[in-house]
C-alpha cells in the first residue's frame, strides 16, 4: 500500500473520530430544541427566526445558530427564504408523534449528560456518580420531583412503544387470563397487549409517581374494568396467579443480588404453566464497532454511572434466572435494540 493510500485511510479514521466526539455537542442541541417545543412549533408550520424566538422566548442571533446545527441533522430545515420548516428526524421530537422520543432526548440530555462527566473517577475509583445514594434512593426521588418524574415516566413509555408491537409478535399471549407488568411506568406495554387480547386482564405495579400516568393512560384507553394499576415496592411482593409477568428495562437497573430478591419474588408468584418474559438489551459476548453494540454499550456506563447495574450477556441473564427458579427458554431479538427473553418457571 503506498503512503499516499495509508494516508488517505488516517485521514478518513481522523474525521470519523472528530465526527463521533463531535455527536456529544449535537446530541446537547437536540435535547436544547425539544426542550424549547421547536420541532412542536415547526409541525404546525414553517416559521421565521423572530417567530421562533418569540415564542420560545429565545435570543434570536443565538436561536439562528442552534437552528442551524439542527439543519446539519435533519431536524429542521432551512428554507431559501430564511425560515425553518420541520426536518424528518425532528417529527420524532414531536410531542404528540406517535414515535416520539422527545421525553428520552430530553432525559439523556438534562438528567444523564451530568454524569457522564464523572466517567473518569467511576473508572479509576470503581464509584458509580452517585454513590452516597442507593439505587432505591434515585428512583424514590421521584416522588419529590414532578418534571423529573414526568421526563422519566414518560421517556419509558416511548421506548415500550418502540417494543410493544414486537413483543405482541414475538410471545403468544392467547391463554393468558392475567398479565402482570411489573415496574410497568404508565402502562405502554401492557396496555398495547391488552388491547390486542381483549380476554386477558391486567395489573400494572410500580411506584407511586408512576401511577396517575398509567391510570390516566387505562381509562383513556377504555381498559379500566380489566386493567389496574397499584402502588407497590417489587422488592416486597408482585401481584400473584398470573400468567405472564413482564420486566421491561428493569433488571439492567439493580445489582445481582437486588435481580434474584425481585425474581424469586415474580418466581412465587408466577403460575406453575405461567411465563415471564423479560426486555433487555443483550450484552454480546465480544464487542465489534457496530450501530447495535455502542448502543448496548452507551446503556451499560450509564449504568455504572448513576444506578449500579449493567447490561448483561445471554449467559449472564441465563445464571440470574436460574437463581430465581427459571429456565431461559428463547431469546427473540426486536426491530430496536431489545431482546425478549422467555423464561418458564423451573
Amino acid at each position: 500500500m503506498s503512503e499516499h493510500i495509508k494516508e488517505q485511510d488516517r485521514a478518513g479514521d481522523a474525521a470519523q473520530l472528530v465526527n463521533l466526539i463531535n455527536c456529544a455537542v449535537l446530541s446537547q442541541a437536540a435535547c436544547v430544541a425539544a426542550e424549547l417545543g421547536i420541532p412542536d412549533l415547526l409541525a404546525q408550520s414553517p416559521k421565521t427566526l423572530d417567530e421562533l424566538a418569540q415564542a420560545t422566548s429565545s435570543h434570536g442571533p443565538s436561536l439562528r445558530r442552534l437552528l442551524r446545527a439542527l439543519a446539519t441533522l435533519d431536524l429542521c430545515r432551512e428554507r431559501e427564504d430564511g425560515a425553518f420548516a420541520l426536518g424528518s428526524l425532528g417529527t420524532i421530537l414531536c410531542t404528540e408523534a406517535p414515535s416520539s422520543l422527545r421525553s428520552w432526548t430530553i432525559l439523556c440530555g438534562r438528567h444523564l449528560w451530568p454524569l457522564y462527566a464523572h466517567l473518569l473517577r467511576s473508572v479509576r475509583a470503581g464509584t458509580r456518580t452517585r454513590s452516597r445514594i442507593s439505587t432505591r434512593q434515585v428512583f424514590r426521588r421521584l416522588e419529590h420531583d414532578a418534571d423529573a418524574s414526568q421526563v422519566f415516566n414518560r421517556a419509558m413509555a416511548e421506548l415500550s412503544r418502540l417494543v410493544a408491537a414486537d413483543l405482541v409478535r414475538l410471545h403468544d399471549f392467547s391463554g393468558k387470563r392475567l398479565i402482570v407488568d411489573v415496574g410497568g411506568g404508565h402502562g405502554d406495554l401492557l396496555t398495547s397487549i391488552l388491547q390486542v387480547h381483549p380476554d386477558a386482564r391486567g395489573v400494572l405495579l410500580d411506584l407511586p409517581h408512576a401511577i396517575p400516568g398509567a391510570v390516566e393512560r387505562i381509562d383513556r384507553l377504555g381498559l379500566g374494568g380489566r386493567c389496574r394499576a397499584l402502588s407497590g415496592d417489587f422488592f416486597q411482593s408482585v401481584a400473584p396467579d398470573g400468567d405472564a409477568y413482564l420486566l421491561k428495562t428493569i433488571l439492567h437497573d439493580w445489582s445481582d443480588k437486588d435481580c434474584i430478591s425481585l425474581l424469586r419474588n415474580c418466581r412465587k408468584a408466577v403460575k406453575p404453566d405461567g411465563s415471564l418474559l423479560v426486555v433487555e438489551r443483550v450484552m454480546p459476548d465480544h464487542m465489534q464497532p457496530c450501530a447495535q453494540h455502542r448502543s448496548v454499550a452507551r446503556m451499560d456506563l450509564t449504568m455504572m454511572l448513576g444506578f449500579g447495574g449493567h447490561e448483561r450477556t445471554e449467559a449472564e441473564f441465563r445464571a440470574l434466572l436460574e437463581h430465581a427458579g427459571f429456565t431461559l427458554v428463547k431469546i427473540s431479538p426486536t426491530a430496536f435494540e431489545f431482546c425478549v427473553l422467555e423464561a418458564r418457571p423451573l
